[in-house]
Formats: C-alpha cells, structure tokens, sequence
C-alpha cells in the first residue's frame, strides 16, 4: 500500500512538472529566450516557439494524469535535465540546475516505483503501474536515490540563498523582511545543513518539517506563483515520498554505507 500511494505521489508530482512548466511557454515567459538564445535562436522566434513547447508539456502532464506511458516519464528525466542544464549554459549558476533536481529526479523514482517491462525492448509505450513486489533491497535503493534527489534540491536552493539571487531578496523584501539579505544567508545555512541531514541521517520529523518549510516558504514568489509552486512538484514529492518510506523515526541510510554493504555482500 505504500509503495502504491508513492506512486501515485510522483504520478502526480511529474504531471506538475509538465504542467507548471508547460504554462510558462504559454505565458512566452521573457527569461526562456536566454535558453534559446544558447542555440542560437533569437528572441522573435523563441517566443513563437515558446507556446508550442508549453503545449507538448501540458499535454504530457495530462497524460500521465490519465492514461501514464512509461515514454511520458523517461522523457521528463531527460526533458527535466536538459532543461535545467540550460541555466548554466545560459550564464547563471551551477545552482540553478542541481536546484531543480526534483524535476528529473521525480520521473527517476517513478520509473523506480514501475512494475517491470511486460514486453521485451524499452517498453515506452506501456502504461505504469505500481511494482506490488518490491523487495528490500529495492526498496533501500529507492531510499537512497531518493536521499541523492533531496540532498540535491535543497543544496541547490540553499547555495542560491548564499548566493544572494536577486530574485529570492525580492521575494523576502516583498514579504516585509527588513534585512532581507542576512535573511537569504540565515537561510542559505539552514537549508545547506538540511541537505547535509537527509543525506546522512535522514529522519521522519525532520524530513516533515523540512518538506513543510519547502512547499511553505516557495508560495509567494514574486512572478506567476501559482505556476512556479507547481512546477515545483518534483521537489515536494522527492522530500514527502523519503518521509513516507522511512520506517522509523532514527533511521540512519546513508548512500555511502548502504552501497558499502551491497559491496560486501557480494566478496
């Protein structure tokens, strides 16, 4: 039962991320011509291409929504990759891409969280359905990648904070916060030693209280909020799917050691 309402969980979570982002190309949202920019594409053709990018993720979302294809999410973990790869490429910081690894790491634990391939090949055409035989040692993999994922997102957003971005000191200055600068390195800080935690010692409570603080503290953005909190899925589901396979409250499943064991057992 678990491992089905997880599945449903990054079901759900990688339709937000087709569709929050997908409502952005409809928007003709004037940072994406940065991206296409790193092509050589300017600024009048990027916003005619910009619609019919967001239509092609709204219409993924929708399906998996309805009708789940196994193609639907392995397009995202490219689709999630690439396009917060361009972020870099484009001039901003390396933050930006690991920031968003729930958008690529959603679809990763999804596919995870899959019955096999009925059909011999990649089976993209299929529909997914939850795995109801999943094993321990499957399941301590799915923790772990789901400890990577999380460590990932909330490092990215802490170094942004570090970073000072202009658009999160807004954000805090909009919200009445009168240093709005210490507040970006008190936060920083916070979420850093968070990343650090749930990879090293993860727990429930903490795991819960981070993921309150993330879906909390990303509503009032500055800009078409409601779109940016969707397409922000992924993050949400990475931190709520570890705080819903973690049994018990102490449970220490570092990367490290976990992979040490498997290597042990195989000598």
């Amino acid at each position: 039962m678990k491992m089905s309402a997880c599945h449903l969980v990054f079901r759900i979570a990688c339709a937000m991320c087709f569709i929050g982002h997908g409502m952005f190309g409809f928007i003709t949202k004037k940072i994406w011509c940065n991206y296409f920019a790193v092509f050589g594409i300017g600024e009048q053709q990027a916003y005619k291409l910009m619609p019919v990018v967001g239509a092609v993720d709204v219409v993924l979302g929708l399906l998996l929504l309805v009708y789940p294809l196994r193609f639907a999410a392995v397009w995202l973990v490219f689709w999630g990759l690439f396009t917060a790869s361009l972020r870099p490429l484009a001039g901003e910081p390396f933050a930006e891409l690991i920031e968003r690894a729930g958008n690529f790491g959603a679809p990763v634990i999804l596919l995870l969280l899959s019955a096999p391939r009925v059909k011999p090949g990649f089976g993209l055409g299929e529909r997914l359905i939850p795995d109801t035989t999943i094993d321990q040692v499957s399941s301590q993999t799915i923790l772990a990648t789901l400890q990577i994922f999380g460590f990932l997102l909330l490092l990215g957003h802490g170094w942004l904070n570090l970073h000072l971005k202009a658009e999160l000191l807004n954000q805090y200055a909009k919200l009445g916060i009168a240093q709005p600068e210490s507040a970006a390195l008190y936060i920083g800080v916070f979420e850093c030693l968070a990343a650090c935690w749930i990879l090293v010692r993860p727990s429930r409570m903490v795991v819960l209280v981070i993921l309150i603080w993330k879906v909390v503290s990303e509503i009032p953005y500055p800009a078409y909020a409601i779109f940016e909190w969707v397409e922000r899925g992924g993050s949400y589901a990475v931190l709520l799917g570890l705080w819903m396979i973690l049994k018990t409250p102490h449970q220490l499943v570092t990367t490290f050691f976990y992979f040490s064991w498997r290597e042990s057992q195989t000598v």
